[in-house]
């Protein structure tokens, strides 16, 4: 028991200073919307899994839950967190996508924009989306 409230104690710490950062308004990523084509290298199992970033908030949903939270890129990486997350009951190929989601944005993915497409890496999981434009479905 010790052990685990030192261990939710570092992570209540270590998680503290990303959420006083903000976005800058003239990143890349700043108020566009994504359309998830990818994750882990496979077709998405949803046509509505999106990822949004609006001012300084980001929220993602592949398909079951919903998530959300402040963001902000330093150094070509993606900081998000903390994020709040819906629990709904998901099960099969999109609860996986859903779960690989969940960690890739938790684990400062490396960000790649090239055009209207968006790559997000890091060592366990990546993910790769095209633009929305706005007006379109």
């Amino acid at each position: 028991m010790r052990a685990s409230l030192l261990l939710l104690s570092s992570l209540t710490l270590f998680t503290l200073p990303g959420c006083a950062a903000h976005a800058g308004a003239d990143h890349a990523l700043a108020d566009t919307s994504w359309r998830f084509v990818t994750i882990d290298g496979a077709p998405v199992t949803s046509k509505t899994a999106r990822l949004k970033f609006e001012g300084d908030r980001l929220g993602a949903n592949v398909g079951c839950n919903s998530m959300g939270g402040p963001w902000r890129v330093e150094e070509q990486r993606l900081l998000a967190g903390p994020l709040n997350q819906t629990e709904m009951y998901c099960d099969g190929p999109v609860w996986n996508q859903e779960r690989a989601t969940s960690l890739l944005l938790a684990a400062a993915p490396q960000v790649e924009i090239s055009g209207d497409r968006l790559e997000l890496r890091s060592s366990g999981h990546s993910a790769e989306l095209e633009r929305i434009i706005p007006n379109e479905n």
